[in-house]
């Protein structure tokens, strides 16, 4: 492609920035970055917030831009042609400065691929590390979408364009998400992990259209969905704008759940866009004491802010009288871990005593 019709794609097209989030996890976020670097859409920027990650993740991020390291995956084959990709570094409590992100304007390396790379100090978590890019994207990069992405995902190259041409079909969407498939169900690709969210506010339950089963053109058409997974959530700035960002509060877990629901009595639709694809690994970053906490007490906080009256009494009664026993008993009966049991009473009993305002 010519650098002039380059130029007017990018002016035609809505511009994204898209945010990777790591922590701890190097080696997933160059994989994911290296297939988002092969992207079609003309007008995208990449946001890569470090999560005050504790190993190599800064120096081997920097290394694969250089073209220091290189890529393995079953999705691809590694592309040198592209590197090496210009990286733009800036410490948290300075991302408001545009000036910590000095960009060449009218020169060869103009042209290249950049990546933003912002270093948080610590772990925020998954809503407030991501609160952290979306303030620097909507401050610094002027967005019309926000690309939320998890760093453990191999992207289509098409999955872009085609979220955008749905989100752009209809000024009502909010959000819009793809199908995502198991980076790896026993050595298949074509196994759904997601096909839309789907939410009972009378019992409190998520879940995953069309999970574990193979893709057989079964969901093919967009259709609104309850919720779009954080994983992958594409959302416009003028949603945001209006509804505010994830609620830090939670840290992580149900905080897309939230943000989707705040939308949706805003009056935004949420879409799951079936020709836009994506493969998940489906992360293990979080302990599992860490998440049967989060899962738990969030679950609380949600149901006691979005749910009426008699569907919060409706959610105890399926809570306490089957999904407490069941889960509990998972975890001490088939999983034995004592430690996951624990944290899952502390959500309870943290989770009951109320929620916090919203902290977006």
């Amino acid at each position: 492609m010519d650098k002039e019709k380059k130029m007017k794609e990018e002016t035609t097209t809505p511009k994204v920035v898209i945010i990777i989030l790591n922590w701890n996890g190097w080696k997933d976020t160059v994989e994911c970055l290296e297939s988002l670097f092969r992207v079609a859409y003309p007008n995208y920027d990449v946001v890569v917030v470090d999560n005050g990650s504790s190993d190599e993740s800064v120096n081997k991020i920097k290394a694969y831009c250089r073209g220091e390291l290189q890529v393995n995956s079953k999705f691809f084959r590694f592309d040198s042609s592209n590197k090496p990709i210009r990286v733009f570094e800036c410490k948290r409590e300075h991302t408001e400065k545009e000036a910590n992100f000095v960009e060449e304007k009218d020169s060869e390396l103009a042209s290249r691929r950049k990546l933003r790379l912002v270093l948080n100090e610590k772990n925020f978590g998954f809503a407030e590390g991501n609160n952290i890019g979306i303030r620097f994207a909507l401050g610094s990069l002027n967005p019309d979408y926000v690309l939320l992405l998890n760093n453990d995902t191999v992207v289509d190259e098409s999955f872009l364009s085609e979220l955008v041409s749905v989100a752009e079909s209809d000024e009502g969407i909010g959000f819009a998400g793809p199908t995502l498939y198991y980076y790896d169900f026993d050595g298949r690709t074509d196994v759904i992990n997601f096909a839309g969210g789907r939410l009972n506010m009378l019992t409190g339950r998520s879940s995953h259209m069309g999970a574990n089963e193979v893709d057989e053109g079964q969901y093919d058409e967009p259709r609104e969905v309850n919720f779009v997974e954080g994983s992958c959530l594409l959302t416009r700035k003028s949603t945001l704008d209006r509804i505010g960002l994830l609620d830090s509060s939670y840290f992580a877990y149900w905080e897309e759940n939230d943000l989707c629901m705040r939308g949706l009595k805003a009056g935004y639709k949420c879409v799951h866009v079936p020709t836009a694809k994506i493969w998940h690994k489906v992360s293990s970053a979080v302990t599992s004491t860490t998440k049967a906490y989060y899962l738990t007490r969030n679950k609380f906080w949600f149901m006691r802010r979005y749910a009426t009256k008699s569907q919060f009494l409706s959610f105890l009664s399926y809570f306490f009288g089957y999904e407490a026993w069941y889960r509990g008993g998972a975890y001490l009966l088939f999983h034995r871990d004592k430690g996951a049991f624990g944290s899952f009473l502390r959500g309870i009993i943290d989770g009951a005593g109320g929620s916090p305002e919203l902290t977006p």
